[in-house]
């Protein structure tokens, strides 16, 4: 099934159930509802194409909930997290700590002390967050398992978010690694290997592969400074999932074969023993989401259609533009009518605007769709990936919108 034949398929359904139905189910608008089928069903397709000696790492932090993360850690190989709080829900899953990978710049001390004793695999962003951590552990009288997180020495051109090359608040300069390589040994770390994320939100399955063998050239030449064999290294992820209507599907194909023949030809003949991560959140769970609103309002200004729902950016910052996009495009919007059996309406241009005190406010600009009353559903798509937690949830204090894993 391709993404655009399952983003027809649950236009008005969450699984096999009606979002009509799911939202009397729930209780109340808005809400999130996830499809646990449709995340199966993109793990299944990653495994498929991927190769079978690449692990699959799921990236708690685009979708943290803990439903989401328990369904996911029965289906993949590993846990990623951000926080000493994705830390626990992952932990709850009962993922063996030491598949459980905490990377993230300007973790605390009590994170990093949480980290050393429960046995989780650090990711090390700084050398300064790697003294923080030889003191925990030293506190402890544990020997920590680490990677050092590399900022490499190349760009990925187009990721939507550019997250290695240059100057980065994210992991060590490749320059500078073998510095911290020798501080670590120096101090009894157990150094696993290495992780390297470029950037993140990419549809192009050739700009992939060339950033994943360049990647594997990096830390090729880095594991000469390694004091053990590699046992670790985490590649990144970055896949895309398609937002707009120009957007294409990632050729998931091209990246697989392209990743088996890098796989067959450098990294096995040289890292033998090296455990292989692909590291995924948006991929995993962004086109298994959607976000739920209904209609308040509806009225006519100077000629517009505006539709108000009692949601809107304070949930789905996203799809309202404000979280890194630099030019506003509409994310796949749908309407439910509230009653059931209702046949084809006429479609008109509208705005679908929240119920906050701005101008920001705003859903779907000028967007097509079905004549829709007071009491409809407006259904945002691919709102499975940084959603509720990205979102600024406190302002204008209205309440937090219910989650449901269908």
């Amino acid at each position: 099934m391709t993404s655009e034949t399952a983003g027809r398929a649950r236009r008005d359904h969450v699984g096999d159930v009606p979002v009509r139905m799911l939202a009397e189910r729930v209780g109340s608008t808005p809400f999130f509802a996830y499809d646990r089928a449709a995340i199966d069903a993109r793990v299944a397709a990653l495994r498929s194409a991927l190769p079978g000696d690449v692990q699959l790492s799921y990236a708690v932090k685009a979708n943290p909930m803990p439903a989401v993360v328990q369904h996911l850690a029965r289906a993949v190989d590993a846990l990623d997290v951000a926080s000493g709080a994705e830390m626990r829900v992952a932990l709850d899953t009962g993922t063996a700590p030491g598949a459980v990978s905490f990377a993230g710049p300007g973790k605390s001390v009590a994170e990093l002390t949480q980290a050393v004793a429960a046995g989780v695999l650090v990711e090390i962003e700084s050398p300064l967050e790697a003294e923080r951590l030889v003191e925990a552990a030293d506190r402890l009288g544990i020997r920590p398992r680490v990677a050092v997180r590399v900022n490499p020495d190349f760009e990925v051109k187009g990721s939507g978010m550019r997250m290695g090359g240059g100057a980065q608040q994210f992991g060590v300069d490749a320059e500078t690694v073998p510095m911290l390589l020798k501080t670590l040994h120096d101090r009894d770390v157990e150094v696993a290997g290495f992780h390297v994320f470029s950037g993140s939100q990419n549809l192009h399955a050739e700009i992939l592969a060339e950033a994943q063998e360049r990647t594997v050239d990096l830390v090729l030449r880095l594991s000469d400074d390694l004091p053990a064999a590699m046992t670790y290294l985490n590649i990144g992820g970055g896949f895309g999932i398609p937002y707009y209507t120009q957007d294409q599907p990632l050729d998931l194909a091209t990246v697989g074969s392209r990743l088996e023949s890098l796989m067959a030809t450098r990294v096995r003949p040289s890292l033998p023993s090296a455990q292989v991560v692909i590291e995924l959140g948006r991929y995993l769970v962004g086109e298994a989401g959607v976000y739920v609103t209904r209609v308040v309002d509806r009225k006519i200004s100077r000629g517009k259609t505006f539709l108000v729902v009692d949601g809107g950016m304070h949930h789905q910052l996203a799809a309202s533009g404000n979280f890194g996009q630099v030019i506003r495009r509409n994310y796949p919007i749908s309407v439910v009518a509230a009653g059931a059996g209702e046949g084809e309406t006429a479609v008109e241009t509208v705005q679908v605007v929240g119920c906050l005190c701005t101008p920001l406010d705003l859903l779907g600009d000028r967007v097509s769709l079905p004549r829709a009353e007071v009491g409809d559903l407006v259904v945002v798509h691919q709102a499975g990936a940084y959603g509720l937690t990205a979102s600024p949830t406190a302002f204008l204090s209205h309440p937090v919108p219910l989650e449901v894993l269908v």
